[in-house]
């Protein structure tokens, strides 16, 4: 049975976020909605968004996806996943990812950002950090 990964110290957490994780995500997701825009690429972006929380503050996976019926909660199925993301999550992930941005700006909305940016790759496309 593999360990589970350990986070990072929330000090560790804090000055990645406020000298690399910032202006990192920004980077990262503009590039994830240009692979977005073409068929070959979308994989890759998809795959980019659902690295968010990693890139904005270090977050580590804390569960591993199991089979259906184990007691713990796995991925719903690809499919679904895709479909999903067509009719819903291309649009309202962007809606989530600007008020997002937008709360970020404060200082007292900091924490709230940095969960909606945690959850992106819930709203993108179903997948379960």
């Amino acid at each position: 049975m593999a360990a589970k990964p350990q986070q990072h110290s929330l000090v560790v957490r804090a000055l990645w976020y406020v000298f690399v994780g910032g202006w990192a995500t920004g980077i990262w997701l503009s590039a994830a909605w240009v692979l977005n825009v073409t068929v070959v690429g979308l994989p890759l972006g998809i795959k980019m968004i659902n690295q968010v929380p990693k890139v904005l503050t270090l977050k580590r996976r804390t569960g591993a996806v199991v089979i259906a019926g184990s007691g713990k909660r796995d991925q719903p199925s690809l499919v679904l996943r895709a479909f999903y993301f067509v009719l819903v999550g291309w649009w309202a992930s962007l809606v989530w990812m600007g008020l997002a941005y937008l709360i970020s700006l404060t200082i007292v909305g900091l924490p709230v950002a940095i969960w909606m940016f945690n959850k992106l790759p819930y709203v993108v496309s179903l997948y379960r950090y």
